[in-house]
């Protein structure tokens, strides 16, 4: 008998803007990722993970790109992530996407990295 095939963690590559070492530390430093691997010097792409959120950053000049590039994460606990990152740096969190339930059910807020990318972080509200 054969298994169902069954999907697992996403892994964005989204762009880091010009300097990957910039969006790099923010990703360590706001956010609380460590770098698994990086290519090039300067460095060009480089993967970044927090428990099973992996990213892949790269270099990536088209400021319009990153602009227009959201991706969602689902968290457990997403009150003490939150607060998390409210004590590292209020500013990271998008004035206009606080912590909030939405009508579709999911706890979620919204930040905004160096190169102008919008994630999301969500729960679903039980």
């Amino acid at each position: 008998m054969s298994k169902l095939p069954v999907l697992k963690n996403i892994s964005p590559m989204i762009p880091a803007g010009s300097d990957v070492e910039k969006s790099i530390a923010f990703y360590e430093q706001q956010l609380g990722f460590r770098t698994i691997h990086q290519e090039g010097n300067p460095i060009t792409m480089a993967v970044v993970k927090r428990d099973s959120a992996e990213i892949f950053l790269l270099r990536n000049d088209d400021q319009h790109l990153a602009e227009g590039t959201t991706f969602r994460i689902q968290v457990d606990n997403i009150e003490q992530l939150y607060q998390e990152f409210q004590a590292k740096n209020g500013q990271i969190i998008h004035p206009n996407d606080e912590l909030q339930t939405k009508p579709w059910g999911m706890k979620e807020f919204a930040v905004i990295d160096v190169a102008g990318v919008c994630i999301t972080f969500y729960e679903p509200d039980n």
